[in-house]
């Protein structure tokens, strides 16, 4: 009996990459170069687009004509027993290390670096994103040689598909006994989108041969902006001379939002703000400062139907869109957004007295909960969508005279003095503490049901005190970002008797 084994070959794909693609081009090819061939798919659900394993395994022809018989090939791959994995994105490289099939001591693991993120990671209340670092250090722990970089960028950039790009890392790697004229052969035979996917190929081989890993290069640190308009440069000039220079990129690009926002008289505010939390005790690395000033800027530029619009209706938006939906010249693309503006955000967007009449009113506001009670698909691709929300955007000229506003600045100013207070005893509970405002997003039900986890800690806050140890809040903050309903909150404020 021989010892011959397969070369065993599992490609993780999500919907629309090609996976199935590829494990036919490394059938085709083994089958064209004197190998048995066989490929499998096992399709799941990534909560993203659908993701499949793709298993494929290639045995000489020779050896299986000296074994006396075709040899019986596996369906799907086990853990510890694949020499290659390609994966089409980093989180499936992940997987493919949770489930086993990564091994220190055989595999070689080839894998784009870019993300595609999940629906949990999207929804999640605070940042739900993976971290990509620990990602990439678990993959490279597990793999015997980890070969890596942004494949999707090399795609785009060869207006071609990833599976073309993993195919021509796969040649580069060398872990195939097939040439590079072999790989492009098969490209070849294809017969469609032959071009492109070369380009793609020789691209990716050629970034593999010369560099196995992906060199990993340090930004040089960016310079000040230097704006025209005198209001907004007086802003930059405030925050060089105001404040410490470790605290000067996350305050320019607090400004620059707060601006596309509202207008320089709201960054005006902002920078009123952190000059008080600027004067409070800070470390060398001025940790309370830095998280307060991220935070401060998200909350100050809360996403109200207005911000909503305007996201909406930019150019940059259709541009993106246009370049995911891959449109070609002379093709038309049409934009349907779903809108279901609740009663509540109509009247918030409204002037207050308007705003609070309107809730307050009979018929009035009956007759607008039944036209909002379905909610409405607005094409913004077309001309009468796009000025419907346009004329919403614009209303953020009277944005300080709603009650949202009013609303969400006094939980700010409460807030920042819960911060102030708490920083003159015990500073590392004041940043755990300004890190409560992850709890605080989005808009809709998802807002309500993050401020309502906010007061519930804020109150249990409240009667603690400084008291209160800085993990235990970070404790009862992690459990009200992993369920937006609340009931993980209230059994660790249970637990901690802050009930």
């Amino acid at each position: 009996m021989t010892t011959a084994q397969p070369i065993k070959i599992a490609i993780l794909a999500m919907g629309g990459e090609g996976g199935g693609v590829l494990a036919d081009w490394i059938v085709d090819m083994g089958e064209a170069n004197g190998y048995v061939a066989q490929t499998t798919s096992v399709p799941g659900v990534a909560q993203r687009t659908g993701a499949t394993i793709y298993y494929v395994e290639l045995y000489p022809e020779a050896q299986a004509d000296a074994d006396g018989g075709r040899p019986v090939l596996a369906l799907m791959p086990l853990p510890g027993d694949v020499d290659v994995v390609l994966a089409s994105e980093l989180m499936e490289a992940g997987r493919a290390v949770q489930r086993g099939l990564v091994t220190q001591d055989r595999s070689t693991l080839i894998a784009s670096t870019h993300r595609v993120y999940s629906i949990a990671e999207k929804s999640a209340m605070g940042d739900g994103r993976v971290d990509s670092a620990q990602l990439l250090a678990h993959a490279d722990k597990a793999a015997k040689r980890f070969i890596r970089f942004d494949m999707a960028q090399a795609a785009e950039a060869a207006g071609s598909v990833i599976s073309a790009v993993l195919f021509g890392a796969l040649a580069g790697s060398g872990v195939l006994p097939f040439s590079r004229a072999q790989f492009e052969a098969t490209i070849e035979r294809g017969g469609v989108g032959v071009k492109p996917s070369l380009k793609a190929f020789g691209a990716a081989f050629v970034r593999v041969q010369g560099a196995a890993e992906e060199a990993v290069s340090i930004p040089a640190p960016s310079a000040p902006p230097q704006p025209k308009h005198p209001a907004v440069r007086a802003l930059v000039e405030r925050v060089q001379r105001d404040f410490a220079p470790t605290l000067h990129p996350v305050l320019f690009e607090a400004v620059r939002r707060l601006i596309d926002y509202q207008d320089t008289d709201y960054a005006g505010l902002y920078l009123d703000r952190m000059a008080a939390i600027a004067a409070l005790p800070a470390g060398e690395d001025h940790r309370l400062q830095r998280e307060t000033a991220r935070h401060l800027a998200l909350w100050m530029s809360y996403e109200d139907t207005a911000r909503v619009a305007a996201l909406k209706t930019r150019a940059s938006r259709f541009e993106r869109v246009r370049g995911e939906a891959g449109v070609q010249e002379g093709q038309l693309l049409a934009i349907n957004e779903y809108m279901h503006p609740r009663l509540q955000e109509i009247c918030e967007t409204l002037p207050g007295g308007l705003g609070r009449w309107l809730m307050g009113s009979g018929w009035p506001r009956r007759l607008v909960e039944r036209m909002t009670r379905k909610g409405r698909v607005i094409r913004t691709s077309s001309l009468r969508g796009y000025l419907m929300l346009s004329t919403v955007a614009a209303m953020k000229r009277w944005r300080h005279s709603t009650t949202r506003y009013a609303e969400e600045n006094g939980r700010i100013e409460e807030w920042l003095q819960r911060i102030a207070g708490t920083a003159a005893q015990h500073p590392e509970l004041a940043v755990e503490l300004a890190q409560c405002q992850r709890l605080v997003k989005g808009y809709s039900d998802t807002h309500e049901r993050g401020l309502r986890n906010y007061d519930t800690l804020m109150a249990a806050f409240q009667r603690a005190g400084a008291r209160m140890a800085p993990a235990t809040l970070r404790e009862l903050r992690d459990a009200a970002l992993a369920d937006e309903q609340g009931h993980q909150l209230r059994a660790m404020l249970a637990r901690h008797a802050l009930a």
